[in-house]
């Protein structure tokens, strides 16, 4: 399978969950149980997406200067810094690491 293959099949199976969507009857939408799975399943996918673009580069695990940026912003966002700031200060320090030679 090449590779506009394989884009052209995961936009038709896109295209068909999207319908599939629109079918599902709205009392089973409103319901507190999938509300929860569906508030809960963005959270994960996020945090799981943020993991691997921190620690992951192609089939390796790499610790560099992404991972005390990351936990910069996280401190930041706990203390509920503006977002601007948080982004400003886990650049500033993923450079200055970066710079100083200790994290490449």
């Amino acid at each position: 399978m090449t590779l506009w293959n394989a884009i052209l099949v995961a936009a038709i199976i896109c295209v068909a969950l999207k319908t599939l969507g629109y079918l599902v009857p709205t009392s089973w939408m409103e319901a507190p149980r999938p509300a929860r799975i569906a508030d809960l399943l963005t959270v994960a996918l996020l945090a799981a997406l943020v993991a691997v673009q921190t620690l992951g580069d192609g089939q390796a695990v790499v610790v560099d200067a992404r991972v005390p940026a990351v936990l910069v912003a996280a401190g930041l966002l706990l203390l509920k810094a503006p977002f601007l700031v948080v982004v400003f200060a886990a650049a500033l320090v993923a450079a200055l690491l970066r710079l100083w030679g200790f994290a490449a």
